[in-house]
């Protein structure tokens, strides 16, 4: 009796995602080990790596409780948690790391002795939570679809999204900013509002986009950026993504060194542990640079096609559930983790700019390692509790 129902919570247990994650967290901390060694400027080896051993090790123990959450009670718990992450971003505003904020431009990290957390990373998971429940309860209430009761929703999505963004913009964390909009984009285009609003929001942002790129590549639109709040290390990021070398000891420094060091790779990489190119802050944001580096062309791939499969897995178990609760927190974590790789490859082989958005399970920084360990850990509570909860909450 005891065999069986081992058995039967071990099928529960989705180890297709289990073993990219795994095999991510592996690569991330011999990575990490590099770009330590390697870099002159960081004394603190040992110490460094003991603090992204511990994260790893408590986002472990996240995913085991939050496997074991059921439907019900994370439904009861959302608005609480997104209320509590709320008051902290708010706190945040006038409590933040003022060394950190010099050295970064961004006010997002809190700090407790030489212990530091970023809240932002955790608010992810609670606005994911938060729109879940808000759109589910909406599709409940409202069986028969309208244009009305679309725009009723997208007000409702709205009302949670704005507060976040605000605080997030107050903090100057751009980077930040695009994740949210991005969760809130998935889970906006999943939700079943109609394609008669859809289409035109669509059209909207592609036209945004194009005036983005209008602003940033003119003097004018310079200008008026300036006036709303853009700082100059901001344009020194966007001014790096479009020539990378135009100034490789000032401000490009770091992104023409990564292609160099990427570039230096080859097809099969230089081999563990060396480092002929320096890259300033390579353990965080830089990081694919360093497997870029080591394993090439084939290890690059394949840190790319680990990540292709835990999308994968994760968009599986999205639609293989029956919970609407379950599937649009799945949507969240999968914009979530997706924009995360996209951006940070991209920014590191120079097809997009620096936002300082670090790579999921690979780059230091126990506040994103622990929110994504959230964010998997959720995802398999969708299977491990399928047999507990009902269709609809």
């Amino acid at each position: 009796m005891e065999n069986t129902r081992i058995k039967k919570n071990d099928n529960r247990i989705d180890y297709g995602v289990i073993l990219p994650v795994f095999l991510l967290c592996l690569i991330g901390f011999a990575s990490l080990y590099v770009a330590l060694t390697n870099d002159p400027r960081n004394p603190s080896v040992g110490k460094t790596l003991g603090f992204q051993a511990l994260w790893y090790v408590l986002g472990v123990i996240a995913i085991i409780v939050i496997m074991h959450i059921k439907s019900k009670w994370l439904w009861k718990l959302t608005p609480y948690i997104y209320g509590a992450g709320l008051l902290v971003m708010l706190g945040l505003l006038k409590f933040y790391d003022a060394g950190l904020a010099d050295s970064t431009g961004s006010r997002n990290w809190l700090r407790f002795g030489s212990f530091t957390i970023q809240p932002s990373e955790l608010m992810k998971i609670a606005f994911i939570m938060m729109l879940a429940l808000v759109v589910t309860h909406h599709n409940v209430r409202h069986r028969d679809r309208d244009l009305k009761t679309d725009g009723l929703l997208i007000a409702k999505m709205l009302a949670v999204t704005i507060p976040v963004l605000v605080l997030v913009m107050l903090q100057k964390d751009f980077g930040t900013m695009l994740v949210f909009l991005a969760i809130f984009g998935g889970i906006f285009l999943m939700s079943g509002i109609s394609w008669q609003i859809v289409i035109p929001v669509i059209a909207a942002f592609v036209l945004i986009g194009g005036g983005t790129i209008f602003l940033v590549t003119t003097d004018m639109g310079r200008e008026f950026l300036y006036n709303v709040g853009f700082k100059e290390y901001q344009f020194a990021r966007i001014d790096s993504w479009l020539d990378p070398f135009h100034d490789t000891q000032g401000q490009s420094f770091q992104l023409a060194y990564a292609l160099m060091a990427i570039g230096s790779g080859g097809m099969f990489g230089k081999g563990f542990n060396v480092s002929d190119v320096y890259v300033p802050v390579r353990e965080s944001d830089m990081i694919f640079s360093v497997i870029g580096e080591n394993f090439g062309f084939v290890g690059s791939a394949f840190v790319i096609l680990l990540y292709f499969i835990l999308i994968y897995r994760m968009i599986r178990v999205c639609f293989d559930t029956n919970n609407e609760f379950y599937a649009y927190l799945a949507t969240g974590i999968i914009m979530m983790i997706l924009f995360h790789v996209f951006e940070n490859i991209g920014a590191n082989i120079g097809l997009l700019p620096l936002t300082g958005i670090p790579l999921p399970f690979i780059s230091q920084g126990g506040s994103a390692l622990l929110s994504n360990m959230i964010g998997i850990g959720l995802i398999l509570s969708m299977r491990y509790q399928a047999e507990s909860t009902p269709k609809t909450l």
